[in-house]
């Protein structure tokens, strides 16, 4: 990967978690998910009128097809990130969601697809599996945890299934995206800010149903909106920019150096439990996943 997308990645990741950590903070119900969505429409439209102006007259239908398909997949992403931040810990839905998805398309790869994996693809799966153990079990792997709290448990474990939910729904845009841009060489600004339009737009009915509810949750909640508005685009172009620049293959698994920002800024600033065992677990993940790739 030349120096130039390595350091496109790092830079996404950094925001990434950033915005994520904001998520979990500052983060509500849809009404959160709507204002996200129309927070980047603003936020981004100069920028966006300005390349679109060149770029969207040699859109094809081809072009709005996977627009519109990445800004479903995208709005379920974030409807699933959304819950898992309101149902457990950033510590646990944010790593196993990125980890989950490389582990999903492997799994598929060798069970439907009869590839095999070799040494690294094995040893990249017993990382993600090992990583995901941690952050499930904790001390409990060495006999030493505290005694059971149906809450904590209850909550870890929600953590696990909605993290997993959004791995698998991460990959899918991935990809959709990454041929996009790859491919037909959309914008990745102009991908992103007309898939928030569609996404504010599929959203709209869901608010409108608990209306009454809006304005509170965005009092409460301006700040995690202005944190996602402004750094969820910066730091998914940034990722985009530097696939065109190196392979999907080895772009997608270096961005999830993010998992051990997210570890660290969540166990810190969160005060979240088993900072340790969790940041441990991440980092297992990350080795894991980047392993899957090679």
């Amino acid at each position: 990967m030349p120096a130039s997308a390595l350091a496109l990645v790092l830079a996404a990741a950094l925001l990434h978690a950033l915005w994520n950590l904001a998520a979990k903070r500052w983060g509500g119900g849809p009404h959160f998910v709507l204002t996200c969505a129309l927070g980047v429409v603003l936020v981004w439209l100069p920028a966006a009128l300005w390349v679109g102006v060149q770029d969207m007259p040699h859109w094809t239908p081809t072009v709005w097809v996977l627009v519109t398909a990445s800004a479903v997949v995208h709005l379920l992403y974030f409807n699933c990130l959304v819950a898992g931040y309101r149902a457990s810990d950033l510590t646990v839905v944010y790593p196993v969601a990125r980890g989950s998805g490389p582990l999903l398309s492997a799994l598929g790869a060798v069970l439907l697809l009869d590839e095999r994996l070799g040494l690294h693809g094995a040893l990249g799966l017993a990382g993600v599996v090992g990583g995901i153990l941690l952050i499930t079990l904790g001390p409990k792997l060495l006999g030493r945890g505290l005694p059971r709290d149906a809450v904590a448990e209850r909550r870890r474990r929600h953590g696990i299934y909605w993290g997993a939910a959004t791995g698998a729904l991460i990959s899918g845009y991935t990809v959709i995206d990454g041929y996009a841009v790859k491919a037909l060489a959309v914008s990745p600004l102009l991908l992103d800010w007309f898939g928030n339009v569609l996404r504010a737009v599929m959203q709209l009915p869901i608010s409108l149903r608990q209306r009454h509810s809006f304005w509170p949750e965005v009092r409460q909640s301006w700040r995690g909106i202005l944190a996602v508005a402004v750094l969820g685009p910066a730091a998914y172009i940034l990722v985009l920019l530097a696939v065109r620049e190196a392979p999907l293959s080895r772009v997608a698994p270096a961005r999830e150096v993010s998992m051990l920002f997210a570890a660290l800024l969540g166990g810190q600033l969160l005060g979240e439990s088993e900072r340790g065992w969790r940041l441990a677990g991440a980092g297992l993940i990350a080795l894991g996943v980047i392993a899957l790739a090679v």
